[in-house]
């Protein structure tokens, strides 16, 4: 056989070779842009030998600060092109961790949303490695750009549309993502070419999300989380044409693109297809979607039923980290499973699904095996060529990497057919009394109720019991919901003793730089709420 790595290259080449005039239409802050394949692959290049220009080279990393655009997109194939490491940088980090991360990563060059250089200008100073900052986007009329900054469109202008690929080998690092941590700064993971390109080539599995040329794509989770699940990589390779939105898009903003572009496949975290459904029921589209993709937390069930009942879009459910590139689950039905009941297909579909073809999955618990039969649970583990095994530069690394396993830190159960279901994270599965109770299933049963939006559950300290469950509740506007209707909602599915000692009604649960509920803040704030008074 022979011996060809597993780069960006191919990939890069095939789908500018094989699929020039297809689309990729971008929102930017003054209206949308349309360009093919072609002029894309022309520009990568221009951007590459730019980059060359400004001394960076194999190895080196450059940091990008963007929103999900064209210019995200083509320095997602310019800089691995060098030999360099794409850094994609989360915007929504508070400034003392975009300053590790920017250092930690040693970024030498950083390429900047004008819109959003405020966030970055003053942190400027503080910045020891980088060396060159480039500015694109339309950015504040009338401001000038700042001293020592260099504009992306004239840099491009000076750059070789004929620029040579380096050669390059599959081990090589192609990307740097920071995902945040429980306590202290952000984590650094570091992805091979190799990695990308098998994570990629599973993206396109019918079993999976089976992307190819038919496809209208739109990634709606950011690119700086996770490389927006691998789906721009994988999009670009199989020809899908792909539909960016641009800066804070909206709901609205959201619902038009999908209806104008007949975006077929989308993904986002809950939250986001929780304010889409709303947009949605008030202003129903005709849309082509043939799969709503929900990762990055669980999706409640009604959810799912909402979008597939109501809207007659299918949904599909998938897990995984930025550890695990990060697709390494997803719920698809079997066969054997066409004839179960509505109810029962749901609940197949609202579990994170079975692993990816070339993945591994275990079950731990104080150190053994915990068995697949549905009920007993234990520490997900996950092994595979698309997995990373250490944390860059991070003492960090022996907590979750150990014996050869990515230990995720969740909760679940795997049942006799292979399929995963998260209980909870190992820091929120709420202790009761000595009994686990699954903070997601209450969460889950909670907004079932139609008239809540959004809850989350925690533990909180008890003076008797270790700990008792809180619930936050949001009610959707114009309904209104009583504590004990809620608990009474509860009790077909839980014992009293796993009831929510009480709830709290909030405007908004706070929410992670991706979109998840950030149950930290609520445990912090909450501490003390069952304290003797």
């Amino acid at each position: 056989m022979m011996k060809t790595p597993l780069t960006l290259r191919p990939m890069f080449e095939y789908a500018t070779t094989y699929f020039p005039d297809q689309q990729i239409v971008a929102r930017q802050a003054d209206g949308l842009t349309r360009r093919s394949y072609r002029d894309t692959g022309r520009r990568v290049r221009q951007l590459a030998s730019a980059l060359a220009a400004l001394g960076v080279t194999a190895g080196d990393r450059v940091g990008t600060f963007l929103w999900n655009d064209a210019a995200h997109l083509e320095a997602y194939f310019a800089i691995p092109s060098l030999g360099a490491v794409l850094h994609t940088i989360n915007l929504r980090l508070p400034a003392d961790h975009l300053a590790y991360v920017i250092n930690h990563a040693a970024d030498r060059v950083l390429i900047v949303d004008r819109a959003l250089w405020p966030v970055l200008a003053p942190l400027r100073a503080s910045l020891s490695t980088v060396r060159a900052i480039i500015l694109t986007g339309t950015g504040y009329v009338g401001e000038p750009d700042p001293p020592g900054t260099l504009d992306y469109d004239t840099l491009l202008a000076q750059g070789d549309p004929a620029f040579a690929w380096a050669e390059l080998e599959e081990d090589q690092p192609l990307g740097l993502c920071y995902t945040s941590a429980t306590t202290g700064y952000p984590k650094g993971v570091l992805y091979s070419h190799r990695g990308i390109y098998l994570h990629s080539l599973g993206l396109g599995l019918a079993n999976t999300f089976g992307i190819s040329a038919d496809d209208t794509v739109l990634p709606i989770v950011p690119m700086f989380h996770a490389n927006a699940w691998g789906l721009p990589f994988a999009a670009f390779w199989f020809g899908a044409k792909i539909v960016l939105p641009g800066p804070a898009p909206r709901p609205a903003v959201l619902l038009d693109l999908l209806r104008d572009e007949q975006v077929t496949v989308a993904i986002g975290v809950p939250t986001v297809w929780l304010a889409l459904a709303q947009e949605l029921e008030r202003r129903p589209a005709p849309l082509a979607l043939r799969a709503a993709i929900c990762g990055g937390a669980a999706a409640p069930p009604a959810l799912i039923r909402r979008y597939e009942k109501i809207f007659h879009i299918p949904f599909l459910h998938g897990y995984g980290m930025t550890e695990t590139s990060p697709v390494a689950t997803v719920a698809r039905l079997k066969p054997s499973h066409r004839d179960l009941s509505e109810e029962a297909q749901l609940r197949v579909k609202a579990s994170q699904g079975m692993p990816l073809p070339g993945l591994t999955v275990r079950l731990e618990r104080e150190g053994r095996d915990v068995p697949w039969d549905g009920e007993a649970v234990g520490e997900l583990c996950i092994q595979g060529p698309w997995i990373a095994d250490a944390y860059e530069g991070d003492a960090r690394t022996a907590e979750t990497f150990r014996d050869g396993w990515l230990h995720t830190g969740d909760v679940a159960t795997i049942d006799s057919e292979g399929y995963v279901r998260l209980v909870d994270r190992t820091k929120d599965v709420i202790k009761s009394g000595g009994e686990w109770i699954s903070s997601v299933d209450l969460e889950n049963a909670l907004m079932a109720h139609p008239a809540v939006l959004e809850a989350a559950v925690v533990g909180i300290p008890h003076p008797r019991w270790g700990e008792r469950p809180l619930a936050f509740v949001v009610v959707k506007e114009g309904m209104a919901v009583t504590k004990e209707e809620l608990l009474a909602a509860l009790g077909p599915q839980f014992a009293r003793w796993q009831w929510p000692d009480d709830v709290i009604w909030v405007a908004e649960v706070p929410k992670t730089s991706v979109g998840k509920f950030l149950k930290r803040a609520l445990r912090e704030q909450y501490q003390d709420y069952f304290a003797p008074r």
